[in-house]
């Protein structure tokens, strides 16, 4: 997933780890592990994986920037 570009929202995997979380919001991948790790980030475990799912990516950035359905 190291060096991959999404033109689209519909490209970017169902279940984003850091890597992917990373890419998609142009951070580091520290600052990524940094959010996933925050309370108010929509975060599960899959084992010992921490991963977000895309949809709640989504609505974590619009509530974060003040938008409402």
């Amino acid at each position: 997933m190291k060096g991959t570009i999404y033109t689209s929202f519909d490209q970017i995997p169902v279940v984003i780890n850091a890597d992917c979380l990373a890419t998609v919001l142009g951070i580091s991948r520290t600052k990524a592990y940094q959010l996933m790790h925050s309370d108010a980030f929509p975060t599960f475990r899959v084992g010992s994986r921490i991963v977000v799912k895309k949809d709640h990516l989504l609505a974590w950035i619009d509530k974060e920037v003040g938008i409402s359905d």
